[in-house]
This record gives structure tokens, sequence and C-alpha cells, in this order.
């Protein structure tokens, strides 16, 4: 994408634009909003089916989503994230995952299940960005962390 501003909703094909990621690991369906200022704060979904290739081992007759997934999802959104913030900047790079921590898993996420992703940057020191994650579903609380990743 060029430096140009991007309007929400943003759709998958955009979505395909900013990350590299492709399926079946491409874990955001929709960014529904994202601010810049005065904070910068993105809001994403998830949608869970059950034709995802991982309920097929992780467990067949209970199907659960992996937590790993649902931090990987969180890690995408955070790194539409930065490359908003970038692209504003007139920049671009790849955004790597440096560290995740505090997480906690407080619901079980099964196929039919919407995940709203609601990240916040804390703050960038040395090319890293420092992130709450929150991911909820029907408003419950399913997941937290906070991250860390760095442009390259």
């Amino acid at each position: 994408m060029t430096n140009r501003e991007i309007r929400t909703p943003i759709e998958i094909n955009e979505i395909r634009e900013i990350l590299p990621h492709r399926y079946p690991f491409l874990l955001i369906d929709r960014v529904l909003s994202y601010t810049l200022e005065p904070e910068k704060t993105l809001t994403a979904i998830k949608n869970v089916t059950i034709n995802e290739p991982f309920f097929n081992g992780h467990f067949p007759a209970d199907p659960v989503m992996p937590g790993v997934l649902i931090l990987e999802a969180m890690a995408q959104a955070c790194g539409i994230l930065a490359y908003l913030n970038v692209a504003s900047l007139s920049k671009g790079g790849t955004n790597y995952l440096v560290k995740i921590d505090k997480a906690r898993f407080t619901r079980v996420v099964v196929p039919g299940d919407q995940l709203l992703l609601q990240i916040t940057q804390k703050r960038v020191l040395r090319n890293m960005g420092f992130y709450d994650c929150l991911v909820t579903v029907d408003g419950k609380k399913a997941a937290y962390c906070e991250m860390v990743s760095t442009g390259g």
C-alpha cells in the first residue's frame, strides 16, 4: 500500500497488502477501526469457523482454537497497527514478534465465535512497539497479553 489515508473498515484484500501472511496463517478478517491520535489503537475481528485446518487435530471431538493462534492473531493485529502508524510516516517494513508477557486465557474459543481484538500501542522505544492486547468474544474477555514487536 502507498502512503495514503487508509479508511475503515479495512477489508481482507487490503489486509493482504499489509500483512505477508497467507492461508492458513492469515488470522485477521477485518479491521473495524483504528486511531493514531491521541493514542494508537486498533480493533479487528477474526471469525472462527469449523473449516480451520487446526480443528482437525485440536481437539477433533471437542474443537478448541489453540491459544498460540489467538496470540498470533493478536500479533498480526499489532503488525497492522504498526504498519498504519509507519505508513503515516512514509516508511514501511515487516513487523516481527519479539516478546509476549502476561498471557492469560480466560475462555475457550470454539467454532462460531468471533474474536474482537483490541490493540493499544503503549510506546515505541528503539524501533520496538509495546502493545496491550485484549481479545473478547460476545463481550466476555477471552485472552489478554502484552506484546513487543520490531520492524524489519
